[in-house]
């Protein structure tokens, strides 16, 4: 095989342009987690995303539903989070169902999956059907950026948008910042502690930090407009073997999706499409990441003038925008002080250094810590998780979670002088709790109650 061409870089500098003591790379939901969580326990902060806009996947990769957040009927991700939903709900930006509606599998009903399963408010991880309805969350995209504008510049946190990660800036085996490329040319930001929220393991990965690369599927998401939802969803109940018959048709022409290829949003007329579902290629790859807008797209054309020759109250559709950002969901995971098991996640494992929670799991402090270099944390969908482990816990609520426990511990350590990873996690857990999220320090009563190895 011939060798790769490649050239030789002359040395660079890198302008330092601002210095905090928390420095937090990816502006999505779990990087709008720790830096708010960090600001507001009363560290600088700064904030860098390469997009114009917060968000990321939840926003620019328009993932419009919060779940994985419940446990029965216990809501288990809080704080943050939860802040979100009530601001974008205030605005009429969002919707969940009410507490009436919410149901144990047991007392699941055809009546509550009829009323909410177009907005894909349900648990889709019971066996049974219908599948009871839960608490989670449908949102607007723009309500999500406008969400995360607010709680950012509420919390004093110095917001460097258009600023795309290079490198990172490690000496003696610590790491001291970032270097950002921009319009400007490069910059350096500088920081006591850094946390990478990525979602590719960018940062970790740069300092020379151990991972596993793992593949999932690829999407191109978007929404479509002109749809008569309440006529649509008539159809489907009223003729269920037409309905069953088109909708196979339709799952072919995508040649990927999930259960239901289309969810209502809060706004009418308005749904989005979490399809279609291309595997085999990578989030790291720019061919692959080329070929999936190309063929995404191809796939939903082929789906709307199908479905406005097929679907009553689909006459009128039309496509209103797809995803600026490719719904990549596993790319780098880290390879941590603790690496998470699927068995840890499916049978509910409890562990005493756990800082935050996802549906009924539990995701230790050590996950979130690199083994070699001083004062990073890393924070979302890339923590150090198996591939396994992580398709079962890479939601969009509990990466926030571990955003929002991220920049608790960054905080506790600096105040005590001690590296992140020497952080009291005592401290961190209670402090959580102070700031209305849910560390998991408490079991729920499904809990396995045992101690994962050191």
């Amino acid at each position: 095989m011939s060798e790769i061409p490649s050239i030789k870089e002359a040395a660079r500098e890198a302008k330092i342009v601002d210095r905090s003591d928390v420095v937090v790379v990816g502006g999505g939901p779990a990087g709008i987690s720790a830096a708010v969580s960090a600001a507001r326990n009363g560290a600088s902060v700064t904030l860098l995303e390469r997009y114009p806009y917060l968000g990321g996947l939840a926003s620019g990769g328009m993932v419009l539903i919060l779940d994985d957040m419940h446990n029965e009927l216990e809501i288990t991700v809080q704080g943050i989070c939860m802040e979100m939903i009530e601001r974008m709900r205030s605005w009429n930006l969002c919707v969940t169902p009410p507490d009436r509606d919410r149901q144990p599998d047991i007392n699941a009903t055809d009546e509550m999956w009829r009323k909410w399963s177009r907005w894909g408010l349900f648990d889709f991880h019971t066996q049974s059907m219908p599948h009871p309805v839960c608490f989670a969350a449908a949102f607007d995209p723009d309500g999500f950026k406008r969400a995360s504008n607010t709680l950012v510049e509420e919390s004093g946190v110095k917001l460097r948008a258009h600023s795309w990660f290079s490198s990172a800036i490690v000496e003696d085996g610590a790491i001291k910042g970032v270097i950002s490329e921009t319009k400007e040319g490069r910059q350096a930001v500088l920081g006591d502690v850094v946390i990478d929220a990525t979602g590719d393991l960018d940062v970790a990965a740069s300092a020379g930090e151990a991972y596993e690369e793992g593949s999932f599927i690829l999407t191109t998401v978007s929404r479509w407009g002109g749809v008569d939802t309440d006529k649509a969803e008539a159809f489907q109940f009223a003729e269920p073997e037409k309905f069953k018959q088109l909708d196979h048709q339709a799952k072919r022409l995508i040649g990927g999706c999930w259960a239901y290829w289309w969810l209502k949003t809060p706004l009418p007329g308005v749904i989005w499409l979490n399809c279609p579902h291309m595997p085999k290629l990578s989030g790291l790859k720019v061919d692959d990441l080329t070929e999936a807008e190309f063929e995404g797209r191809r796939r939903i054309q082929a789906l709307l003038e199908f479905s406005r020759e097929n679907f009553p109250g689909f006459e009128n559709s039309y496509i209103v925008d797809f995803a600026p950002q490719t719904g990549v969901r596993q790319t780098r995971l880290l390879q941590g002080e603790y690496v998470v098991t699927k068995e840890d996640v499916m049978s509910r494992r409890h562990f005493a250094d756990t800082v935050c929670r996802g549906r009924d799991y539990y995701t230790p402090y050590r996950a979130l810590v690199p083994k070699t270099i001083d004062q990073l944390l890393v924070a979302g969908r890339h923590y150090s998780a198996t591939p396994q482990a992580q398709k079962s816990s890479r939601e969009i609520p509990p990466c926030m979670a571990m955003g929002e426990a991220a920049g608790v511990a960054a905080t506790v350590a600096l105040n005590a002088g001690v590296k992140v990873r020497e952080a009291d996690v005592t401290a961190i857990q209670r402090q959580m709790r102070n700031q209305g999220a849910d560390p998991g320090d408490t079991p729920s009563s499904n809990a396995t109650l045992l101690e994962a190895a050191e």
